[in-house]
């Protein structure tokens, strides 16, 4: 981005209302420049409004919004020019071929490199259907079209919007290979919201959290996953064993029952306590085994949704 050193976002204390419903809440939010920053939350949390905001398609209501330092306003193209955005649906002209309109989205953008158009259909994988007619093309390759919009001018900032909802496992792989040579080829800061949450996991540096239009967390993926607590799954054989789990759970406040039957009992228990547990369970039953199982990123992000006010189960 011209003239701007750091292409830091910044979200302070952003209300965004639609009517009587209010979108965004009192959001505070900073992503560092060249971070990769997961956006999650349930549908309806807020995510495609936050995306909209960034990219000026509407206006805050309360609060300001500043990407590289400069200030976010709707329909001002001083930073819009610098934002990739490819937003959840998109769709293309069926007659034209994805050169046709690669060429027509560098047109508009001021883009005279005939060059770019070639090297950009080879960065999303695209090149071999270059001069095919987008009616034949697969979900996949309408995925991949939009993405190659969105990189077209090579963006300081990069927004995807669920990009891969409704590719198959096959596309979902294969759009995602393509991000990740593209975060590793640039230092363009990247906003990516979708529920895949092993490829947040595998791509991103940093989560945003929304649920119910605010945020409740803002940081390192890493301490997503700190909201995990491995699980013990004891296998027992005497028919007494969930009676036995609760005297457990009686003595240890921080573990839970999540599952038990006259043979297995689940019990969830945080990390610093998984020794003491284990020892309890030593004591009052007698296990054909033990299975401890570490949550991922997904039971992280829904134990965090489902605790009051976003605090760890």
């Amino acid at each position: 981005m011209t003239g701007v050193s750091t292409m830091k976002i910044e979200l302070t204390n952003v209300t965004k209302r639609y009517g009587s419903i209010t979108a965004l809440d009192d959001c505070t939010v900073t992503i560092p420049s060249g971070s990769v920053c997961g956006v999650l939350g349930t549908n309806g949390a807020g995510k495609t409004t936050l995306f909209h905001l960034l990219v000026g398609l509407t206006t805050v209501d309360d609060g300001s919004i500043s990407i590289g330092g400069r200030q976010v306003t709707e329909g001002d193209v001083s930073v819009r020019e610098h934002v990739g955005y490819l937003p959840e649906r998109v769709g293309f002209p069926a007659e034209l071929t994805a050169r046709e309109i690669l060429r027509t989205h560098a047109s508009i953008r001021g883009i005279r490199d005939g060059a770019v158009v070639d090297q950009t259909l080879e960065m999303v994988e695209l090149d071999y259907a270059a001069d095919r007619r987008v009616r034949g093309f697969s979900n996949g390759m309408q995925g991949r079209l939009g993405l190659a919009t969105a990189i077209l001018s090579r963006p300081s900032v990069l927004i995807l919007d669920e990009p891969t909802a409704g590719l198959d496992p096959t596309g979902v792989r294969r759009f995602y290979r393509i991000v990740e040579r593209l975060v590793a080829s640039t230092d363009a800061t990247v906003l990516l919201a979708t529920h895949d949450l092993a490829n947040v996991e595998r791509l991103c540096d940093r989560a945003v959290v929304l649920e119910g239009g605010q945020v409740i967390l803002d940081a390192p993926v890493e301490a997503l996953n700190s909201q995990s607590a491995p699980i013990t799954t004891i296998h027992a054989i005497q028919p007494t064993a969930p009676l036995a789990a609760q005297a457990i759970i009686d003595e240890l406040p921080s573990a839970r029952i999540e599952d038990a039957t006259e043979e297995v009992i689940s019990i969830c228990v945080q990390t610093d306590a998984l020794v003491e547990c284990i020892n309890l369970i030593d004591d009052t039953l007698d296990p054909e085994r033990y299975e401890i199982q570490h949550q991922d990123l997904e039971d992280a992000f829904v134990n965090l949704i489902e605790s009051p006010k976003g605090e760890p189960a």
